[in-house]
């Protein structure tokens, strides 16, 4: 898959003599024309694309149909495609590593645009986050928002915010 993208967090000046984890995770792209099914969440005031990390051994295609389902209620998943990955490094905040090496891996799909029941862990609960088709563009706007203005943003919105332009630009 081609990598679209290495990000270093600007606390990160450098990997040597730092404990380094490689975290794998798939995100999923489904798109109606303008509009894309995107996690909102109140925490850090943001739109990402649904996913998350894959379990130990799990198959990259088949840990994004999982995190689809379970964040997004996605039903009839069909035509996954790869869109690239997106490679971060980001502190990490406990005492076992220093640094968190993150690969993200990225599908398009399409799936049933009504949702069925979702599965959220519970802090994906208590962070306020919900599955909602949303217009790229403003979604693009609200994250460029937030990211310029707003003291909750989390960590991943550079990386959401880069693959929604992306995203968008393929789509002229």
């Amino acid at each position: 898959m081609q990598n679209l993208k290495t990000h270093c967090h600007p606390e990160i000046k450098t990997l040597e003599n730092k404990s380094v984890f490689t975290r794998l995770a798939t995100r999923g792209i489904a798109m109606r024309g303008e509009n894309i099914l995107l996690l909102y969440t109140d925490r850090y005031e943001d739109y990402s694309l649904p996913g998350g990390g894959l379990d130990a051994g799990e198959d990259q295609v088949q840990g994004m149909i999982r995190e689809l389902q379970e964040e997004t209620g996605a039903k009839d998943i069909k035509n996954i495609q790869p869109f690239g990955s997106y490679e971060e490094y980001r502190p990490w905040h406990k005492s076992d590593f220093d640094v968190q090496h993150m690969i993200s891996y990225c599908y398009t799909c399409e799936i049933n645009h009504e949702l069925g029941d979702t599965k959220m862990e519970s802090y994906e609960i208590k962070n306020g986050m919900r599955a909602k088709w949303m217009n790229i563009h403003e979604a693009i706007a609200h994250n460029r928002r937030t990211m310029a203005s707003s003291e909750k943003k989390g960590m991943s919105i550079e990386r959401e915010t880069f693959l929604l332009e992306l995203i968008a630009k393929g789509m002229k």
